[in-house]
């Protein structure tokens, strides 16, 4: 692959501390290989155009309000990664706005997991803003839950999750012109474009969005291969905390017939006990949350948001050569028909953005460029 010169690295401003480093794979990738692409599945896009800003045109997701989940919720804890050529600032809403792309990680996981690969991007396209969030039940969001003693409302979902970051959108007074979700988020993502558009055909958004779902699928959401997220989630449950160590952690996952890979990657969701002995560790999570959460990815059926989707919006799909998702015939064929884009991506597993970021990035690339030049 050719190299490229990239500017100045990009700057990063988060609303709570920032994270570490980027959490290991949390499913084993050693799944079989698949012996043929089909050639109906694309390995690059063109994405969709967007008008120049306006002050009388608001973006689409972060202008509509919201499903209602009763009282009002503050801010999901997010992170912002500017490229070098961005000036606008949040905190005084000053300057020109730049495109802004807003990442949504997967279940058991934070905005770390995608922060490397935002500050990639932020790097090739020097003229965005990449906006991370920790979904409700996870990371700092969680964290400040407990601190403030006060849970989210709404039930703990898909639907309330994406509601959650459309409310973050408007206190922060950004609209998207990207949705980037993996895996869980991936849903959250085309749940925000549901619910702007609750099923109307032909809807017209204010202005073209892109909305990339990582190795994911609209409906029936299963995993065939690695430590199935539901197994997982289970199986920690009935863990007593805090533990005396990350190591504590490690053994008792593996003892009980899981991966070492996904061991690794789940003591990253620890943090200092509050009210432990020295050394001692919890989740930063809400494990009874994320168990709801993860029964509602399940569950939820997007494939009336792309089969009545808006006028205006763009779907792509990345599918990884080892993907832990079943991705069926019918489904695929389904998919193709709505007018979305599916890109396989080889050598990877369900960690698209960890496996092979480089190549994730090639394919995504084109629909940042192609809005750039229509601005």
């Amino acid at each position: 692959m050719a190299s490229t010169t990239r500017p100045a690295a990009a700057t990063t401003r988060t609303r709570t501390s920032a994270s570490s480093s980027l959490s290991r794979r949390f499913l084993s990738s050693s799944c079989g290989r698949k012996k043929t692409i089909e050639k109906r599945l694309i390995s690059s896009s063109s994405s969709s155009s967007s008008s120049s800003e306006t002050t009388k045109t608001k973006a689409t997701l972060a202008d509509r309000q919201p499903v209602s989940v009763g009282k009002k919720n503050p801010p999901l804890s997010y992170e912002l990664v500017k490229g070098a050529l961005v000036k606008y600032s949040i905190e005084t809403q000053k300057g020109p706005h730049p495109p802004t792309c807003v990442f949504l990680h997967g279940i058991l996981g934070s905005r770390r997991n995608l922060l490397s690969f935002a500050k990639r991007m932020a790097e090739e396209m020097p003229s965005w803003q990449f906006l991370l969030v920790d979904l409700r039940c996870h990371g700092q969001t969680n964290t400040e839950s407990m601190e403030s003693g006060e849970r989210r409302s709404g039930k703990d979902s898909v639907e309330s999750a994406a509601g959650d970051v459309i409310e973050t959108l408007q206190s922060l007074k950004v609209y998207p012109h990207m949705l980037v979700g993996h895996s869980f988020g991936g849903k959250v993502a085309m749940s925000m474009v549901h619910q702007f558009s609750q099923g109307e055909r032909n809807k017209v958004l204010p202005r073209p969005v892109q909305v990339w779902v990582l190795d994911t699928v609209p409906g029936d959401a299963w995993a065939r291969t690695g430590d199935h997220p539901k197994d997982t989630i289970n199986f920690v449950r009935t863990l007593d905390t805090p533990f005396a160590s990350r190591k504590h952690l490690v053994d008792a996952l593996t003892g009980a017939g899981f991966t070492i890979e996904g061991a690794q990657w789940m003591t990253t969701n620890l943090k200092p006990a509050k009210n432990g002995k020295k050394g001692a560790l919890d989740w930063v999570f809400d494990l009874d949350g994320i168990k709801d959460m993860y029964s509602s990815y399940e569950m939820t059926n997007l494939w009336p948001m792309l089969e009545t989707q808006p006028k205006g919006l763009e779907v792509d799909f990345i599918r990884a050569e080892r993907s832990a998702f079943v991705w069926a015939e019918e489904d695929i064929n389904r998919l193709l028909n709505t007018g979305a884009r599916i890109h396989f991506l080889e050598n990877s597993s369900h960690w698209v953005h960890i496996d092979n970021p480089n190549s994730l990035l090639q394919i995504m690339k084109p629909s940042f460029e192609s809005f750039n030049r229509k601005r």
